[in-house]
């Protein structure tokens, strides 16, 4: 079992009482949601992280972290390899737990409402992260169960088409390329329209036309008031498409600079980066 999809769903429902669903337009309860208009929680941040401390073994990967996304903003988070951007997605995710500190998705805290994140949070790792021996379609509709999505076989046609793997929809996962595998996890992490979006990388790998579809759900974030955090190592690609560029470093968030130009973001990041010599 992929590690996302054991730590991401075990509470809900165990791969060994999973099938493909025999109706593929499927059927089930959606997520409720906010009716005030224009705000899609009443927490006053959609993503929050507050001391935020974690370890493995004797390394100490982020030291007391502090970061917090409001909706309707997008957040590109850039750091070394080795920096915790990757520590910070799983542990908002809810896939990994903080040794210390406080870390939420709209208002809930992942260890302890952890269904309800599940539905408020698409999540797009570095690696797809897909059941091999199952098709995309059945990955698809795993997924949309766990999250408890309606209409999961015309989310999973509407996505495909979209995103253009309608013809993959059938093919074992393990038989495809990386790129294919990628726009899957895409698939995955939109499937049942989340208000957050946590996405480690999400475009390595992918190809010119994935990345124009990927480039457009990321400019939907904002228009729709949800909220985007995604991490990078690409400062242009990063200044382009965020509000904010949070930098980490030493394990935590050492500078935020804005997003939007380029030239004044590379200009911002290089003199950060000779102040750390």
């Amino acid at each position: 079992m992929p590690v996302l999809a054991h730590l991401y769903y075990s509470d809900t429902l165990s791969m060994r009482s999973y099938s493909p669903d025999p109706n593929p337009t499927g059927s089930g309860n959606a997520p409720s949601h906010s009716s005030v208009p224009g705000r899609p929680d009443v927490s006053p941040h959609a993503v929050e992280a507050w001391g935020v401390a974690k370890s493995f073994g004797r390394n100490q990967v982020l030291r007391g972290l502090d970061l917090a996304v409001d909706w309707g903003e997008s957040v590109a988070v850039l750091g070394p390899n080795g920096s915790g951007k990757s520590t910070l997605i799983r542990l908002l995710a809810g896939l990994s737990r903080a040794d210390s500190g406080h870390v939420s998705i709209a208002g809930l805290d992942p260890g302890r409402s952890g269904e309800s994140v599940r539905r408020t949070v698409g999540v797009m790792t570095h690696e797809p992260m897909l059941y091999d021996d199952l098709t995309g379609w059945e990955n698809l509709e795993f997924a949309g169960r766990m999250f408890q999505a309606d209409r999961v076989g015309e989310r999973i046609e509407a996505m495909a088409e979209r995103l253009g793997v309608g013809s993959r929809l059938h093919q074992r996962a393990g038989s495809l390329s990386h790129g294919l595998r990628k726009r899957f996890s895409l698939a995955r992490a939109l499937l049942h329209e989340p208000r957050v979006l946590l996405m480690d990388e999400p475009e390595s790998g992918l190809d010119e036309r994935a990345m124009a579809i990927l480039e457009s759900v990321l400019a939907d974030r904002a228009s729709t008031g949800g909220a985007l955090l995604f991490t990078t190592h690409d400062l242009d690609w990063a200044a382009e498409r965020a509000d904010r560029i949070a930098i980490i470093g030493a394990g935590r968030v050492s500078r935020v600079l804005a997003g939007g130009d380029r030239t004044a973001a590379r200009e911002a990041y290089g003199d950060h980066v000779k102040g750390l010599l």
